[in-house]
């Protein structure tokens, strides 16, 4: 099991230190890096200004989201970057949710997994570079009908070659069905809020995918689960868990319209129902300190890995076992290094896992 970065999301401004702990993941030997967006700053371009200080550690988005760009600018950007990162980028992607899609993009959002799996089609078709790019889809027409624009479109193929023409492609994924989906189409997966008590439930949703994966994708042996954890050292697990808590209440509570917040159903999938009712409560009520605080620390300790450096050090077994092979860090930069020391003590390092996704439990 490898450890990589998560930069997590922007507030005001860029994240505090974030440059310096995307160097320092290079030098401390991490697997990859990895950005988000949501409706401020981009993924794509802290990515590429963060990462050209870097030399080998793999540079990743976690998540650029389906509605920000078309299937072809999607691909545009990640064969740029490929080629000047040397081969080092993932294409992270995922359908985000209705408020972001319709509310901030103008995009419908129903049918999302039918949507995001012509965006891939689109996106591997540029990358193949093997003919000019035609699409017939419910969602993406390439070259657009004449009838509905100037009727001057023209199937066009990349002026670029692709470094990789097999770029990996890896799908943020909540809901069974787009889980399956995403073991059928794409290189690796993006859970969030994985916990390892759902670990069996989740290796038969990937081998439901697997059963329908193309032979021409790479092997189930080689798909990625990218698992971003919030890892916090403290002085004991309920000072580190309270370092989670506003986290877990902003995407239980506040994340998502009331009756469409896919990350509360996840949390709900792991039986914290009632526990999320109150914490949705209050913080629709603006009362985010409340909802902060009924985050219980089982829900906490089932997400994340808090506490101790002995704490945590406990805790990796139990997700060595699952089919994780990379857990992103969403860690304060400074305690990066602590982090880093602390897993190769574990017995974990950056080479390939020896348990891939496609392993039953």
């Amino acid at each position: 099991m490898r450890l990589g970065y998560h930069t997590g999301y922007w507030s005001a401004g860029p994240p505090p230190g974030a440059a310096q702990a995307v160097r320092a993941a290079d030098e401390l030997g991490l697997d990859s890096v990895w950005t988000a967006e949501a409706y401020g700053s981009d993924a794509l371009t802290p990515l590429a200004w963060w990462g050209a200080g870097t030399r080998r550690v793999r540079l990743g988005t976690a998540i650029a989201q389906i509605s920000a760009r078309t299937p072809t600018a999607a691909a545009m950007a990640a064969l740029t970057l490929d080629h000047l990162s040397g081969g080092r980028f993932v294409l992270g992607l995922g359908a985000s949710g209705p408020q972001v899609v319709e509310g901030w993009y103008g995009q419908p959002y129903p049918r999302p997994l039918a949507r995001t799996r012509e965006y891939v089609d689109v996106v591997r078709q540029v990358l193949a570079r093997e003919a000019p790019v035609t699409y017939d889809g419910t969602f993406y027409r390439l070259p657009l009908p004449a009838d509905e624009g100037a009727g001057l479109g023209k199937a066009l193929r990349s002026t670029v070659h692709p470094l990789r023409a097999d770029l990996p492609i890896h799908l943020a994924a909540e809901g069974p069905r787009n889980i399956a989906m995403t073991a059928e189409i794409a290189d690796g997966w993006l859970p969030l809020f994985y916990s390892p008590r759902m670990d069996a439930t989740y290796r038969e949703l990937l081998a439901e995918g697997f059963a329908r994966r193309s032979p021409d994708r790479r092997p189930p042996e080689e798909f990625e689960v990218v698992a971003t954890v919030p890892v916090v050292l403290g002085e004991d697990v309920e000072q580190a868990a309270d370092v989670v808590r506003p986290f877990i209440a902003l995407y239980a509570g506040g994340m998502g319209a009331k009756g469409a917040n896919f990350h509360r159903d996840v949390l709900d999938r792991l039986g914290y129902t009632e526990a999320c009712d109150e914490i949705q409560a209050h913080y629709l009520a603006g009362d985010r300190a409340r909802a902060a605080a009924a985050v219980p620390t089982e829900l906490v300790r089932d997400i994340a890995l808090v506490g101790t450096e002995d704490d945590v050090r406990a805790q990796l077994p139990v997700w060595r076992a699952t089919a994780v092979t990379t857990v992103l860090a969403q860690a304060d930069p400074r305690a990066l290094a602590r982090i880093a020391a602390l897993w190769r003590d574990a017995g974990h390092d950056d080479g390939p896992t020896d348990r891939p996704a496609s392993e039953p439990a």
